[in-house]
């Protein structure tokens, strides 16, 4: 596998991002695994999860995972259009995603950047719109 720039540059910008924030967290937040890769009870079972499934169809197999107290979807695709179509959709909405071939986890920052961690993958946000949001004050500084 070929390491372009563009991902370098992303895994150091990340790496840097864990080793500023997360100093005393435990796991090796700063060692990514090569991304896992197999079914969703092969990946669950990785991120120590027991799944509750919510999806069980041809194109898409989507489960609710707990780690502590935080929740997260993990799901995995027949296709790789499929994933990213879906991706595409998702990051409407915001949020943090975590991205393996032909699968994701979706959930909070920390709880995301633990799993990279077990799973590896690659980080991807989705996009923060104006308007009503969980954030009553305003944006982060992201224009419009």
């Amino acid at each position: 596998m070929r390491v372009t720039r563009p991902k370098l540059a992303l895994t150091c910008a990340v790496a840097a991002l864990v080793l500023a924030g997360c100093g005393s967290g435990g796991h090796g937040e700063h060692a990514v695994p090569p991304t896992a890769t197999g079914s969703l009870e092969k990946l669950a079972a990785e991120a120590e999860c027991d799944p509750d499934m919510q999806t069980d169809a041809d194109t898409i197999r989507q489960a609710l995972c707990e780690k502590g107290d935080e929740k997260y979807v993990l799901a995995t695709f027949s296709t790789d259009r499929g994933q990213r179509e879906w991706l595409n959709t998702a990051k409407d909405y915001g949020g943090h995603y975590l991205v393996g071939r032909k699968w994701v986890a979706v959930g909070g920052t920390e709880t995301i950047q633990e799993l990279r961690g077990t799973l590896g993958g690659d980080l991807e946000e989705g996009v923060q719109h104006g308007g009503a949001s969980h954030d009553e004050g305003g944006g982060h500084g992201h224009d419009g």
